[in-house]
């Protein structure tokens, strides 16, 4: 798997974690704790996973603005 491959699944996970974010917000149900359990083993490698994600993403920042110059020129 190359490197947008796995910007691609990362992109994927934080997007699942934004949407849990989302319904905790709005209605109070966290889709995590109800698929795995409140804060058993499983969830809280989601939860990890989802954080590690996140800061993965980071990355996007300077990627992009580096595809931006190269296609002004």
């Amino acid at each position: 798997m190359g490197s947008k491959g796995i910007d691609y699944t990362v992109l994927t996970i934080v997007i699942i974690g934004a949407i849990n974010w989302g319904l905790i917000g709005f209605f109070g149900f966290d889709l995590v704790a109800f698929l795995f359990g409140n804060m058993t083993w499983l969830s809280r490698i989601v939860y990890g996973l989802v954080g590690i994600c996140g800061l993965y993403m980071i990355s996007i920042y300077g990627r992009v603005t580096d595809l931006g110059h190269a296609h002004s020129n």
